[in-house]
């Protein structure tokens, strides 16, 4: 298989990853590639050196020398030392669950890759190179999902990245789930000899969870956007008062995030003219809270992602293995790096944030189908009449749906960091749960999305009433969101008689997941 061909390359070693840059990686819209600065290939041989050094002088080093965790007090003998890694990798083999997805395999490469070229993992080049290769070559370590518990890392998960670079268990290529010994040679790579300290390397960091971070942090984004463009819909669907979303009633209260969803929204309702709309246009003077106040509730996550995305890069860009190996000063320093403290913070913070934003998409989908509260529009968004309309159910199910995916996400909003495990004979006795905590998220952004694409679909089935009522004028919209409703509506044919909608579902979500529509650049 050949190497992705891009214009620009992430360079690893030379400045700091960012969030950006490894969701690129992941989906392979970029490659990667070491730093070809001196300095960079000498910060990594100072530390071979030191550890080569110390082996030589029988120094003890955790991991090198001696066994792993509780067992640190257990010697290793000399000539047992390089068998040492291959062990780890072996024995950590115990993961459960579904695979991760390629896309989060490749994320968690990159990941390991930003931290071991910090220079202070004591892995070789051509370790770092292997890893290079295996993003390059899109093989993807097959790498079950449970069996983290944060700290002492993603000990687990990542044996599955050792064990890909020695040749053994399985990976993800050319489509198929193949031997990573076939899928090396058919790449045309050797299985590497791990080397003392290089398995506890890959395997003794945060990687896996920040990796997750990194994806769930561009969903999370989007769906920000998307849940913004949602909302004007809604407002005008159900004749909505444009006025809640004026820049004076924001500046009174100028959380940034939340000012800019008001300010995107009221953007969205301008008519071509540039009027903000007039209150006898609206059917309300107060609209009910799930559009009202949506800036409020979608403000929360847009004002958090900056420090969530501040604190990823953090993680990404540290040295989180343990031992730490400092070539430069000649040391060998032991800590708890490895604790995902930070990562898990951010992941129970966001899945907090995004599945207040199903919630809000349920609420305003539970006004439009409800003939009580929509404004005028027919039971259920059917698009059917006269006697048709006694058998006829548009989205009646939809919304159930729409209410047990909801439900669903809140009830994953419970805080992953609080269930800590003493585990590992009390040494791993204070745990980060980091792992889980972002898998949670994962899941609840990928039930925001299937909410966010029902909502889609129904806002759109709205608009069209009105337009076929001739209640609303497409002339008068605003031309982003009139071009936006007209991507949608293209591939959504009006729901007249009732018919499975399952498959347009799906599809819509994946254009959420694709981020298909360009919102508010």
């Amino acid at each position: 298989m050949p190497l992705l061909r891009t214009e620009e390359a992430v360079s690893f070693g030379a400045q700091p990853i960012t969030v950006c840059q490894i969701v690129a990686l992941a989906r392979g819209e970029q490659k990667a590639e070491l730093c070809r600065d001196p300095e960079f290939a000498e910060r990594i041989e100072s530390g071979l050196r030191l550890l080569e050094k110390l082996l030589e002088e029988d120094g003890v080093i955790y991991g090198v020398t001696t066994g792993y965790g509780d067992s640190c007090t257990v010697a290793v003998d000399r000539e047992l030392v390089e068998e040492l890694p291959l062990h780890l990798s072996r024995f950590h083999g115990c993961g459960l669950g579904r695979h991760l997805s390629c896309e989060a395999s490749f994320a968690t490469l990159a990941v390991r890759l930003a931290s071991l070229s910090r220079g202070y993992s004591g892995v070789r080049l051509e370790l770092l190179q292997r890893l290079v290769e295996l993003l390059n070559h899109r093989i993807a370590p097959a790498i079950p999902e449970e069996g983290s518990v944060g700290a002492s890392g993603d000990l687990t998960p990542l044996s599955y990245v050792a064990a890909a670079l020695v040749g053994e268990r399985e990976v993800y290529f050319g489509g198929e789930l193949v031997g990573a010994a076939q899928a090396l040679r058919e790449a045309g790579l050797q299985p590497l000899t791990l080397r003392p300290k290089e398995a506890l390397a890959i395997m003794n960091g945060t990687t896996v969870m920040t990796a997750l971070g990194c994806l769930a942090y561009a969903r999370a984004e989007y769906l920000t956007r998307l849940c913004s463009r949602i909302t004007s819909l809604a407002s005008l669907a159900l004749k909505g008062n444009p006025q809640h979303f004026e820049e004076k009633l924001f500046a009174l209260k100028p959380h940034p995030g939340q000012s800019e969803i008001a300010a995107w929204i009221r953007g969205d309702l301008k008519k071509r003219t540039g009027s903000n709309g007039s209150l006898r246009n609206s059917a309300r003077l107060q609209d009910r809270y799930s559009v009202r106040c949506a800036p409020h509730v979608i403000g929360v996550l847009r004002d958090a992602l900056p420090w969530m995305r501040r604190t990823l890069e953090v993680e990404l860009n540290s040295v989180n293995d343990n031992p730490v190996i400092d070539g430069e000063e000649g040391r060998v320093l032991h800590g708890g790096h490895f604790y995902g403290g930070h990562v898990a913070f951010v992941m129970d913070s966001m899945k907090n944030c995004v599945a207040n934003l199903a919630d809000l998409l349920d609420r305003q989908l539970a006004l439009l189908v409800d003939q009580k509260f929509n404004n005028g529009l027919p039971p259920n968004l059917s698009g059917s009449s006269g006697v048709r309309a006694q058998i006829n159910h548009g989205f009646k199910a939809v919304q159930i749906g729409v209410s047990a995916w909801t439900a669903e996400a809140l009830k994953n909003t419970m805080p992953a960091s609080v269930f800590s495990r003493s585990t590992e004979c009390h040494n791993q006795d204070k745990v980060s749960m980091g792992t889980i905590a972002a898998r949670d998220c994962l899941r609840v952004l990928e039930l925001t999305e299937q909410v966010a694409a029902a909502q889609l679909l129904a806002v759109v089935q709205a608009l069209r009433l009105r337009l076929e009522r001739q209640e609303v004028e497409l002339n008068d919209l605003n031309s982003r969101l009139v071009e936006f409703y007209q991507q949608v509506a293209a591939g959504f044919p009006g729901v007249v008689e009732d018919r499975p909608l399952e498959g347009e579902l799906r599809e819509t979500v994946e254009q959420i997941r694709r981020q298909s529509w360009s919102l508010y650049e």
